[in-house]
């Protein structure tokens, strides 16, 4: 996909954490070095967490730039999940230092930025700064998960990462929602 119109430190963007019951949603940004072959990247979901991890670590050390932008349980709350996916994307790309020219955004929706930015359907898996991005964003979700379950043991959120599984379903049930959980979001909303 060409994006010459785009010139400049041009930084992908993504989100994860959308569609879970419970903790925070994440975005990454990340300017990829244009003297490396990063063609080995592809949209997260399509990874094992095995090699997640690795890249995460391959992108962390080769990126010209990375950062990551989160909102909160409580901002998701009282803005709705919409709007606070875009304010991680905002804050992921006002963390990269030195700014950048332009960004590339995962989905449908921009995010209020100090430069020009595209929105891409399917970048995750068609753009590889935002590849990056994804890959980045969803380990550092996960991680926050794991410590969102030493605090919360009681609900799993270490195997289902907060997504809306019968297995965090049954767990919600039988011990109402802690404070990790969306309060918005219907499933929980009901209880």
């Amino acid at each position: 996909m060409n994006h010459a119109a785009l010139a400049g430190r041009v930084a992908g963007v993504d989100e994860v954490g959308r569609g879970p019951l419970a903790g925070p949603v994440v975005a990454a940004a990340v300017v990829l070095s244009p003297k490396d072959d990063w063609s080995h990247l592809c949209d997260s979901k399509r990874l094992s967490e095995k090699r997640r991890r690795a890249l995460t670590g391959e992108i962390k050390a080769g990126a010209s730039a990375w950062a990551i932008g989160e909102a909160s349980v409580e901002e998701i709350d009282r803005l709705n999940i919409r709007c606070a996916s875009l304010l991680a994307m905002q804050r992921a790309v006002e963390a990269l230092d030195p700014p950048i020219d332009a960004a590339l955004i995962d989905g449908q929706d921009l995010p209020d930025l100090a430069c020009p930015a595209r929105a891409i359907v399917g970048g995750d898996a068609s753009v590889l700064c935002i590849s990056a991005a994804s890959i980045i964003a969803k380990v550092h979700r996960d991680e926050a998960m794991r410590r969102l379950h030493a605090e919360f043991p009681a609900y799993g959120f270490d195997q289902h990462m907060g997504y809306p599984t019968v297995a965090h379903r049954d767990r919600l049930l039988q011990h109402g929602p802690c404070g990790a959980h969306r309060r918005s979001f219907k499933p929980v909303r009901d209880l």
